[in-house]
């Protein structure tokens, strides 16, 4: 469930974090209260929100996380990883 969340949240964060490394490249201070007033951060949510949707969906169809989780488990003695069924 945490991963899930994480994964998101990420995929969320991943257009603030491009823009204040554009204005690190450029030289100047990102974290300036004048480079992010209401318009530009409102793009940047609008913008985070699509790539965490984009994200989740091409996740889920992908098909990287079907099917149950089989935990690590002792049988006949031997170890078996845990897989994906």
């Amino acid at each position: 469930m945490w991963r899930a969340i994480v994964e998101t949240a990420l995929l969320f964060l991943t257009p603030f974090v491009a823009y204040a490394l554009f204005h690190s490249l450029q030289l100047r201070w990102p974290f300036v209260r004048e480079l992010w007033h209401g318009k530009i951060v409102s793009l940047l949510t609008i913008a985070g929100l699509l790539v965490a949707i984009v994200g989740v969906v091409a996740l889920g169809l992908t098909g990287l996380n079907q099917g149950a989780y089989v935990p690590a488990h002792v049988e006949n003695g031997k170890l078996k990883p845990g897989r994906f069924e």
